[in-house]
């Protein structure tokens, strides 16, 4: 049976959750599951606004039919071609082989790709097109690498409505409600709304910034992504959060101290600078890298100011799972950031000098203290250096709280 929900009078969202699935894009744990938006406008003509991943595709075709309610699909906007929102493309040409796909140029490209599409029912729509579709407007905006490169969103200014592709969107699945200021987001979506901008979206800032550019020009009363909640209130705080992002600045001031560790002695050295932190008044959290999913510490990693990363020597290199957050957070342009080292080595340390290679290569990084060594076990003169550490991150912490 069809669950369609009304977003206004004529417009209606028509997606669905996914509960199930372990991985997205089989990277990405998702234990709250997720959710694929679309969205159909009934109008003089009728307009769908992206599909579906085919795990929810059933219950997509009865909500589309039911909210048509016998009336022809006039136009489908294709935001994005990723299959999680274009997978049911070829099903939805076939059911409804008169509608008008209206894509970006580099989507019409992709189509060829994906599916044997005729050309005959596509229309190429360019970034500032618009495209009249009876008492309504939509106009139709690029944002190419948010955050693959053939990706618009669209604008309906009549209502202040922005379709904004994968932008704004969130890991979690819909639990009843499709409306933000409806659940308590701050609390429940915030955590997966950061881990999917910065490990999904967040390589590309720049592009971003561009878009919340062409964003800020208009009057956006309603945002509708193709995963997680519409935004219908408070899009300041929401737009705020994605400026900060997208600029690659610290969400919050505070400490996280990441540690790879084989028999606990580096565990030893990261919980001492930890509790020294602590003692100190500085906000800290600690993450064993060899637990925590790369995901959710990339996430924390951009989320605040000052890092300490405590690696022991591994075939001569960083401990596996510390060099894998290493290179993720290199790989989505880390920046803006303080930190400090720790290594362990029980005849030749390494990692020191190896971390410090791969985080000063970053834009506008810089070290606190100087990296301490730690020789098999913690003794009293590297305790003490471990505890002098932590003075220099709590240094730099307030003085850059001070600001």
């Amino acid at each position: 049976m069809h669950n369609v929900k009304a977003i206004t009078k004529q417009l209606f969202y028509l997606g669905g959750n996914d509960r199930r699935i372990a991985l997205f894009e089989s990277a990405f744990p998702v234990p709250r599951g997720v959710s694929y938006n679309s969205y159909l406008l009934l109008d003089e003509k009728t307009v769908l606004f992206d599909t579906v991943d085919s795990a929810v595709a059933e219950g997509f075709f009865e909500n589309l039919e039911a909210a048509l309610g016998g009336r022809p699909l006039d136009f489908v906007v294709v935001h994005h071609m990723e299959p999680d929102h274009s997978a049911s493309l070829l099903r939805l040409v076939e059911t409804y082989p008169a509608a008008e796909l209206v894509v970006s140029p580099k989507t019409a490209q992709m189509l060829k790709n994906y599916f044997p599409f005729s050309e005959k029912n596509v229309r190429v729509v360019k970034d500032g097109d618009t495209m009249s579709v009876g008492s309504r407007t939509i106009r139709f905006l690029a944002a190419p690498m948010v955050h693959w490169p053939e990706v618009m969103m669209s604008y309906i200014p009549e209502e202040g409505i922005l379709f904004s592709a994968d932008a704004f969107g969130t890991f979690g699945a819909l639990g009843g409600s499709i409306f933000a200021d409806e659940v308590h987001f701050e609390r429940d979506f915030l955590d997966d709304a950061r881990r999917y901008y910065f490990n999904i979206v967040g390589k590309y800032g720049i592009q971003v910034q561009n878009v919340l550019k062409k964003a800020s020009a208009l009057q956006i009363q309603t945002i509708c992504p193709l995963h997680g909640p519409v935004w219908r209130k408070d899009l300041a705080w929401i737009l705020q959060k994605y400026d900060v992002w997208s600029k690659y600045l610290p969400e919050e001031k505070g400490a996280v101290v990441f540690y790879a560790s084989v028999y606990g002695h580096t565990q030893n050295a990261a919980e001492i600078v930890a509790g020294e932190l602590a003692e100190r008044g500085v906000p800290v959290k600690v993450y064993d890298v060899s637990h925590t999913h790369v995901s959710d510490l990339l996430s924390e990693a951009f989320r605040y100011s000052h890092l300490v990363f405590c690696s022991t020597t591994y075939n001569n290199g960083v401990f596996l799972s510390m060099e894998a957050l290493l290179s993720d957070l290199k790989a989505h342009f880390m920046q803006n950031k303080c930190y400090a080292l720790v290594e362990n080595g029980s005849w030749s340390p390494q990692a020191g000098a190896l971390m410090e290679e791969t985080l000063s290569s970053m834009k506008n990084m810089r070290k606190a203290g100087e990296t301490v060594t730690v020789l098999s076990a913690v003794k009293e003169e590297s305790y003490a250096a471990l505890k002098e550490l932590a003075r220099a991150v709590a240094d730099d912490f307030f003085a850059d709280a001070a600001q």
